[in-house]
């Protein structure tokens, strides 16, 4: 993410680059229909074409019908191919879970003994001079690149969601409630996600 970014962020996973597009191919086939429908009605507001026996159009009304149909079926086809990609879970190299607390992640890899730790946001007044105001922990969590891995979420007290936007990852941290979710890294990086379901007076600061 950079300043004042109206986009996406760029991909750091397959499921994001794929994610980006389905993006980008939607805003295309909504810019054609408002562009057809302001012209449409620009035309209809400035001309001055009357006729006086139309009581009925059969074909227009069924392509006006039709033609809609078949653009959400554009839509829809990739947007349901990509909903089963993101669902699929692949033999994972390793797994992480993911706790969340008011207002902190603690962190376990269950491949690991006792591996486990808390990640707290570092306050402002503490932050070093390169560090990212809001974004940066004291405890980061590693992973291995080009693997599959899964993370399996949940919290302890209230609603938390892991969401790390640049691998096209969100998921929701429900207490008493395990989900998982499957994604590979194709760069490195530091990657970047905040809390994304409101949960409490510092929901901002985890």
């Amino acid at each position: 993410a950079t300043w004042a970014n109206l986009g996406l962020q760029d991909s750091s996973s397959p499921l994001m680059e794929q994610l980006n597009f389905f993006h980008d191919h939607t805003l295309l086939i909504l810019t054609m229909i408002t562009i057809l429908v302001g012209y449409i009605m620009g035309m209809l507001m400035f001309n001055k074409f009357t006729n006086r026996y139309l009581l009925h159009g059969q074909t227009i009304e069924i392509i006006w019908t039709v033609l809609p149909a078949i653009i959400l079926m554009f839509i829809a086809f990739p947007s349901l191919r990509l909903l089963y990609l993101m669902d699929e879970i692949n033999t994972p190299s390793i797994t992480l879970k993911s706790i969340g607390h008011q207002w902190y992640w603690s962190y376990e890899y269950s491949d690991f003994l006792n591996l486990e730790f808390d990640s707290y946001m570092v306050p402002t007044n503490e932050l070093e001079t390169n560090g990212f105001r809001l974004l940066d922990v004291d405890n980061r969590v590693v992973l291995p690149m080009n693997n599959q891995i899964r993370i399996l979420v949940t919290a302890t007290d209230v609603l938390h969601s892991w969401t790390v936007p640049s691998l096209g990852v969100k998921v929701d941290a429900t207490p008493g409630r395990l989900n998982q979710i499957n994604f590979l890294i194709n760069r490195p990086g530091l990657f970047f996600g905040q809390c994304s379901e409101i949960c409490g007076a510092n929901h901002s600061f985890m």
